[in-house]
């Protein structure tokens, strides 16, 4: 469950940033003093608000080696690295995507991950636990699964979602910051304290409403890649790979990249906050499909 909450958390953290480097730069100021041109400020929304997902877009990769730690195989060392590294290329060829870097990272949990800037620029790593776990049928199909999240170009298209919500969460929480501003506090002199903390607060308040979005669009995706590892490496063997990440799974070492793993998932409320469906519903999907 990694890569979403990898883009929503780098995200929020980058429109946080950005937002303080308006306030230092004065450009709230300025669109104060143009009396908060409405069109104005949503392209100035845009602008940040797409900026910082594309940011966290285009430092995907780099933000997942440093994080998880891994180890890009170069030049395979070994039966398994070079059984793994020839699978890839040949669910790539399957997929029409280019040949993505192959990464191998420690963590007892069998688990795997695809992220990248583009569909030829692309990773998909590995867990040592995976390899250990998993018969070469079944990781073949948790590559396959991975391998068509790249296809389908999920980062890309999650990228302009969040943008989308991104800008909408800057315009609305200067809107709120002038009410509050003006309206509540009478403030018509100038943008004060009570202005920027309003605006910080309502992009945080906004932000994790706007990750609900985000989600539920990472579930959706999930039942396509499913489907999409089944074409590439057969049904049964998706399914039985699922089968054996629902009765070995952990989570992975670092809980701030949930969203990035194959597994995960959940019900009740918090279920609005997971990135991936329950284990069971995926499985009863791919049967059903059948």
């Amino acid at each position: 469950m990694k890569r979403i909450a990898l883009l929503v958390a780098t995200n929020l953290a980058i429109l946080l940033v950005l937002s303080l480097i308006v306030r230092l730069l004065g450009l709230d100021a300025y669109l104060a003093r143009a009396g908060t041109n409405l069109g104005a400020l949503l392209v100035f929304a845009a602008i940040f608000g797409f900026g910082g997902s594309f940011i966290s877009l285009a430092i995907s990769k780099w933000m997942a080696k440093r994080a998880m730690g891994v180890r890009v195989i170069e030049q395979p060392t070994s039966p398994s690295e070079q059984w793994l590294v020839a699978t890839v290329r040949s669910l790539a060829q399957s997929a029409g995507i280019g040949m993505p870097e192959v990464g191998v990272f420690q963590s007892p949990a069998p688990n795997a991950f695809a992220t990248g800037p583009r569909r030829d620029s692309a990773l998909v790593a590995v867990s040592t636990g995976l390899l250990q776990r998993m018969n070469e049928d079944e990781v073949r199909a948790v590559l396959g699964h991975e391998v068509t999240h790249v296809a389908n170009g999920d980062m890309v298209t999650l990228t302009l979602i969040q943008g989308v919500l991104n800008t909408f969460v800057i315009f609305l929480s200067y809107i709120i910051g002038n009410i509050v501003d003006r309206a509540v506090l009478g403030n018509r002199q100038g943008r004060g304290l009570a202005y920027t903390a309003t605006v910080f607060v309502s992009q945080l308040v906004l932000g994790i409403l706007a990750s609900i979005i985000v989600m539920a669009f990472s579930r959706m995706r999930e039942f396509r890649a499913d489907r999409g590892g089944a074409r590439l490496a057969g049904r049964e063997n998706m399914i039985a790979a699922l089968e054996r990440l629902k009765a070995a799974h952990e989570p992975l070492p670092s809980s701030q990249f949930a969203a990035f793993g194959i597994s995960g998932g959940g019900r009740g409320p918090m279920r609005l906050f997971l990135s991936h469906p329950p284990l069971d519903e995926r499985i009863a999907a791919l049967r059903a499909a059948a």
